[in-house]
């Protein structure tokens, strides 16, 4: 089986922050109207900077890491299948090069470039590079989760401990569950001490694996949303599985995810937020 070990999550680290540098921070706050266009629907957002950034990318990972495949977000959206190679390709990565497009194409310093390194279907290498922060959060299967800082410094990462439902803060993404799911999650939220949605999955997900919250919720299961902050999690500490409570891989598109600090704070809080 393809290795994937500390070098290589450095490397993968370098080729974001050289496409950040290059082609992200370039842009931001500074798109034409012709710049941003829809993709699926008005909330579902394109930018100059997300495809040039996912070709730079794209091509350093081909150029480093010969015969892998590379699913990045903009290329997959115009060809759904190239996310079928992710359950058997030797060693592929999913990329998201601006994560919460949204908050980027309005001028808000909330967004990220990530990718996850993945072996036959599982997920052995996350990087989560802040453009803005200028620093970069990595998790290597069995290596743990850390940040790290342009001179080098490293701080481990590690989840929050675990409270009682009515403690935990963290994210309810409802946005894309079936709707009786979306309507009992609404309702049971004033169960919990606090939510929030920064419409970033990347800097919630860091958020979580630091120990700043207790609880992410999602909904749709895109590889690329997720599957860089699940390891960043998993090697921090923390809990997940699907509402159905089977194992989170990145194959898998539709459903429900929870994370929490441990197995008991997620059966508790599956209980609480989707109890209809």
């Amino acid at each position: 089986m393809t290795k994937f070990g500390l070098a290589d999550a450095a490397d993968v680290a370098g080729l974001l922050r050289d496409a950040a540098q290059a082609e992200i921070m370039p842009r931001f706050r500074r798109l034409a109207a012709a710049d941003v266009r829809t993709k699926s629907g008005p909330l579902d957002l394109v930018t100059e900077a997300d495809e040039a950034a996912e070709r730079v990318i794209t091509a350093g990972l081909q150029d480093v890491f010969p015969g892998c495949v590379v699913v990045g977000e903009e290329a997959a959206s115009a060809d759904p299948s190239l996310l079928d190679t992710l359950g058997s390709a030797d060693l592929a990565f999913v990329v998201d090069p601006v994560d919460g497009t949204a908050n980027y194409a309005a001028g808000l310093p909330l967004f990220a470039t990530m990718a996850a390194a993945i072996v036959r279907g599982e997920v052995v290498g996350a990087i989560i590079h802040d453009p803005v922060g200028n620093d970069t959060a990595f998790a290597v299967r069995g290596e743990g989760a850390w940040t790290e800082q342009p001179d080098g410094r490293r701080s481990d990462l590690r989840v929050a401990a675990a409270v009682p439902v009515a403690e935990m803060s963290g994210a309810a993404s409802w946005r894309f569950l079936p709707e009786v799911e979306r309507l009992a999650v609404n309702r049971n939220l004033p169960r919990v001490a606090a939510s929030f949605v920064y419409r970033c999955a990347a800097h919630e997900y860091r958020m979580l694996a630091g120990g700043h919250c207790h609880y992410l919720l999602y909904g749709r299961l895109m590889p690329w949303d997720h599957a860089p902050g699940w390891l960043l999690h998993q090697e921090a500490g923390g809990f997940s599985a699907q509402f159905d409570g089977t194992p989170y891989r990145p194959t898998i598109r539709q459903g429900g995810l929870i994370l929490t600090p441990d197995e008991a704070s997620f059966h508790a809080l599956r209980t609480a937020l989707l109890e209809t």
